[in-house]
This record gives structure tokens, C-alpha cells and sequence, in this order.
């Protein structure tokens, strides 16, 4: 492991940093500021879904770069558009509203259940993960994130997969839920629970809103997880992997739910940014049948082998391991083994590698783990 030579005292300490500094990367590889290889099968947590410098959204960008970088909001782009109709196309039939990351796609969701509702409360799970900012935050059913930041944005109420009808009632403006829930230590809901979900907010008037910002995208083995676990919510919040490194975020509304927005409504300066836009365009068009039969079938494999380590559980390439032991050390020693893997929890090891890797490098990948784990 290397350290820069940069000073790293004008950061605010907002993450507990490995030392580390990568430099460049390629496919599923990093490379650190010695010269260092490691296998990335984190994938800047769900988000490089087609590998570091993919070939389709580098050049999608570039070509974007060497034209137009932003206009307003004010007036039409070409990415902006060409991007809403392909997810439009892959919902079956939805509007967009664009911004820069997961946490404002949650934001515009919440805004938009109330107007769409006319209700003020919002659904959400304990355990769940929906952003930092304060609304998201709000939503977010994780006390020790919640806690020194109290008080926050009220009218969220928290369920258990178990509870949800009794929570949810006539002030239910969204049931917010996460297929699989990423940073609370991927736990995939039951299709079951989803269903139930469904028909709550159907009975109660609420809108059904999906947290695909981790398994979207294709991470899921569908290009949404919905799809995979067969329950079509109102609307649908994307990030991370759309633009494969690129900050933006993105609420789909179901062409079925109420559009609710009017102009001055909401807004986001860099929404719909047009180098963005242009590599997400590449994504989506990247990611077809092929691939996502690929992604399943890469996870099947990985959940055997990675099954010599303790519990496995997740969905397509949104993976976790349940260890006997903390840990934050054994991402340490991985990293040490030219492995770079992350955690979710205090026991769970998450593993989010790119949708593109290929059968031989999951398999080194789990051989480099088990010497983490043995040394």
C-alpha cells in the first residue's frame, strides 16, 4: 500500500479512508500510485458496473466533451432526452427527472409522493439506507446515522418486513423500500414482502417507491431488481451505476402514477448534465440480455465458492458474506493482497464487482479473499 505524497489535512474527515491512492484502472483493475494491481471487486460500491474505462461510455463521453458540456435546465439537450426515453423504455413507460446522485434521487421521490398524494408521511424500513442529506436521511432507518443529526425532516415512520401493514394507513404519502438493502447489510426482501407492499399502497392511496439507487442498473441480473423479483412499483430511483463514474442520479414516475411536478417544483442545476447523460446513454445500451445473463451467472458461481467463508446472501452481483469474525480488518488484509473488496456491517464482507467480470477473475478474486482470511 502506497501514500501520497498530497497532503491529506485539507479534507474534512468524512470517511475513514484506507491508505491507498489509486491511479488508474482498467476492466476490474486498479492500479495504486506504486505501480500496485488489484482485483476491484468493489467497483466504487456498485458504481464502475462496466469496468474502469469501459470502452462505450469512455468514448460516448468523450465525443460529448469535445461538443457541449451544460446548458440550462431551461432548454432541451440531446443526452438528456435520448437518456429519458431508453429508461423510459426499460420501465415500460416512465418520466424522468435528473440530478446528481442517489441521495437526490430520494429527495425528488419524497417531494414528489407528497405532491403527487397530498400526504405527509413517509414509509421506510428499519435497516434501511437512503442517503445523507437531510431528507434521505430522514427516511434512513439506521439510528447511529440518524442520531447526531436529530431533528430531522418528520412524518417518517419505520416498519419491519413484518409490520408493514400496520404502519402504513391513511397518511402514507410513499412506502419507500430497497429490493435488496445495500449498505444495511444486503438483505434481499422477499418477493412476498414486496407484494404486500404493493397492495398496501394500493388499499392506502400511497405511492410504492423503490430504492434501486445499489441494485439498478443491472446489478440485479435485470436491468432493474423489481424486474427480477416481479412487483412494478410507481416510481424508481437510480444512480451509482448509470453512468458508470459519472455523478448522476435519476427518479423514474411510472407513465401509470401521477406526474404530479410542475414547473418550479423541483430543480437540480447539473441534472441531466450532458457528458453525464451521453455516458449513461452508453450504459443502458450496453447492458443487454447477454450481459445480464452473465451477471447471473457469475453470481451463481461466486455464492458456491464464496460459501467456504460463511453465509452468503444478495442478489446478482450484490453480494455479501457473513463472517465469524469483524470485518473491517479482513477488508485490510485484502486490500493488502491486491483485493479491494468493502463491508456492511460489522461482521459482513459486500461484494459489488463489476457486471463485466469475467468467470477467471471472480474465481482469483475468491482465492486472493481466502488468503486474506488465512493470513
Amino acid at each position: 500500500m502506497t501514500e501520497t505524497a498530497i497532503p491529506t489535512h485539507h479534507l474534512l474527515p468524512t470517511y475513514a479512508r484506507l491508505d491507498v491512492t489509486f491511479v488508474d484502472g482498467e476492466g476490474c483493475w486498479l492500479v495504486d500510485a506504486d505501480g500496485k494491481r488489484y482485483l476491484d471487486l468493489f467497483a466504487g460500491i456498485a458504481v464502475v458496473g462496466l469496468g474502469h474505462r469501459h470502452p462505450a461510455p469512455t468514448a460516448a463521453a468523450h465525443r460529448q466533451l469535445d461538443t457541449l458540456w451544460h446548458v440550462s435546465n431551461l432548454y432541451w439537450t440531446t443526452p438528456m432526452l435520448e437518456l429519458a426515453d431508453k429508461l423510459s423504455t426499460r420501465f415500460g413507460g416512465a418520466r424522468a427527472f435528473f440530478c446528481n446522485s442517489g441521495a437526490e434521487s430520494i429527495e425528488a421521490a419524497l417531494k414528489w409522493a407528497r405532491k403527487a398524494t397530498g400526504k405527509t408521511e413517509i414509509v421506510a424500513l428499519e435497516g434501511s439506507f437512503h442517503g445523507r442529506t437531510f431528507g434521505a436521511l430522514s427516511v434512513t432507518g439506521q439510528m447511529a446515522k440518524r442520531t447526531a443529526f436529530e431533528p430531522l425532516v418528520p412524518g417518517a415512520r419505520f416498519a419491519t418486513p413484518e409490520t408493514l401493514g400496520e404502519v402504513v394507513g391513511g397518511d402514507t404519502a410513499a412506502i419507500l423500500l430497497e429490493p435488496v438493502q445495500g449498505e444495511g447489510g444486503v438483505h434481499p426482501l422477499a418477493p412476498e414482502v414486496l407484494q404486500e407492499a404493493r397492495a398496501l399502497a394500493d388499499r392506502s392511496g400511497a405511492m410504492l417507491v423503490f430504492d434501486e439507487v445499489q441494485t439498478g442498473v443491472g446489478r440485479s441480473g435485470s436491468f432493474f431488481a423489481w424486474q427480477e423479483l416481479g412487483v412494478k412499483p410507481d416510481a424508481v430511483t437510480l444512480a451509482k451505476g448509470l453512468a458508470n463514474g459519472l455523478p448522476i442520479g435519476a427518479l423514474l414516475v411510472s407513465d401509470d402514477a401521477p406526474t404530479a411536478f410542475e414547473p418550479g417544483d423541483h430543480a437540480s442545476t447539473f441534472g441531466g448534465n450532458l457528458v453525464a447523460s451521453a455516458a449513461a446513454c452508453a450504459v443502458v445500451d450496453t447492458i443487454d440480455d447477454a450481459l445480464l445473463a452473465h451477471v447471473r451467472s457469475v453470481s451463481d458461481e461466486l455464492r458456491v465458492a464464496l460459501g467456504a467463508f460463511g453465509d452468503v446472501r444478495g442478489l446478482g452481483l450484490l453480494l455479501a458474506v457473513e463472517l465469524d469474525r469483524p470485518a473491517a480488518p479482513v477488508v485490510e488484509a485484502a486490500l493488502g493482497q491486491g483485493l479491494v473488496i468493502g463491508s456492511a456491517g460489522e461482521r459482513t464482507l459486500r461484494l459489488t464487482p463489476p457486471l463485466t467480470i469475467s468467470h477467471e477473475e471472480a474465481a482469483l478474486g475468491v482465492e486472493l479473499l481466502q488468503r486474506a482470511l488465512a493470513g
